[in-house]
């Protein structure tokens, strides 16, 4: 566990604060993949929340107990041995900077590819005392999940009426797709009560740049989501199910129909948040459109096309809250 003194806060003042929702947004669609119309909640979710909850998933909840209390074991490690595995490169331990660009958070995190190997030599490194219990305790999960998107995605394309229903899951099926797995950690930070009420913010507000993101954590909260409005709202936790994202270049694919989450996290004054995050990405050179039988009969695509490699590119160059696609958007 990582607690900081005062001057170990001060270190890091230019973290933002923000004053959290007074209550938990108890209107989350949720999405029962047992259910036979399952297609029809995931629509209307994507289109009104870009966001959505999943239940009956089929992941094995010793799956996620498993990595949670591995991820846990390396982050209560001490600092030194942590920063071995760093720094990020994007893909390694980090702490505290997030990306290359002047974003921080009050945050520690290990960021590992999932394809063509979901561990590589450096990630092992990363869990220097039992590094095979890690990798099997992250293939099982990430495995797990995955097969839990492609069925999201081709539910997805039947409600969309796209055809093939795989011509969203293949890309992350593809051997070349751009995935990625991200375990993040929020320290308890006690200081906080000198904040007045205020949260150190873990995560700054962004999108998320890849077709979808699948979000678990424990049962800590701190996790918010932004309506088309504007409002922040908090997300109530739960360990058992899991949290979808609509990514910037679903936005693009269906022509905006559906819309990327804007999203952040709030530190907890008193309790640890762990997450895990499967970012599911197409290979680099595949060119993002909206699919033709999405665009009215008529009317014109509202994005330029690109490939992922130049989104990706475009994205990371960025800070945390631009609007990225904005580049991107026909005038």
């Amino acid at each position: 566990m990582v607690v900081l003194s005062r001057p170990a806060l001060d270190q890091f003042s230019l973290i933002k604060t923000c004053k959290p929702p007074a209550t938990f947004f108890h209107g989350i669609p949720v999405v029962d993949l047992s259910n036979p119309d399952a297609k029809t909640s995931i629509v209307k979710a994507c289109e009104d929340f870009g966001f959505f909850k999943v239940v009956n998933h089929g992941v094995p909840m010793e799956f996620m107990a498993k990595l949670e209390a591995e991820a846990l074991n390396f982050f209560n490690l001490p600092q030194s041995e942590k920063d071995r595995a760093g720094p990020p490169d994007p893909f390694g331990y980090g702490s505290k900077r997030i990306g290359p660009n002047g974003d921080v958070g009050w945050i520690e995190y290990v960021l590992l590819k999932t394809n063509p190997d979901i561990i590589s030599n450096k990630s092992l490194s990363t869990f220097p005392e039992n590094p095979q219990i890690f990798r099997s305790a992250v293939e099982k999960y990430v495995t797990a999940v995955k097969m839990m998107s492609f069925e999201l995605l081709e539910l997805m394309a039947d409600g969309l009426g796209i055809e093939p229903r795989n011509a969203l899951s293949k890309l992350l099926r593809d051997e070349k797709s751009d995935s990625c797995f991200r375990l993040n950690h929020y320290p308890p930070c006690p200081e906080l009560g000198a904040l007045s009420g205020r949260n150190l913010i873990g995560f700054g507000e962004h999108t998320d740049p890849q077709i979808i993101s699948v979000l678990r954590s424990n049962n800590t909260s701190g996790f918010q989501i932004s309506l088309r409005d504007g409002t922040w709202l908090s997300v109530p936790p739960d360990q058992n199910s899991f949290f979808i994202n609509v990514g910037d270049s679903l936005q693009v694919m269906t022509n905006g129909r559906f819309k990327s989450l804007k999203h952040r996290v709030l530190a907890d004054p008193r309790k640890t948040r762990l997450s895990m995050i499967y970012f599911g990405g197409p290979p680099l050179n595949e060119k993002i459109a909206p699919f033709p039988c999405l665009v009215a009969q008529g009317e014109d695509s509202l994005y330029k096309e690109f490939t992922w490699w130049e989104y990706k590119t475009s994205a990371y160059k960025s800070r945390l809250a631009d609007n990225r696609l904005g580049l991107f958007e026909k005038s």
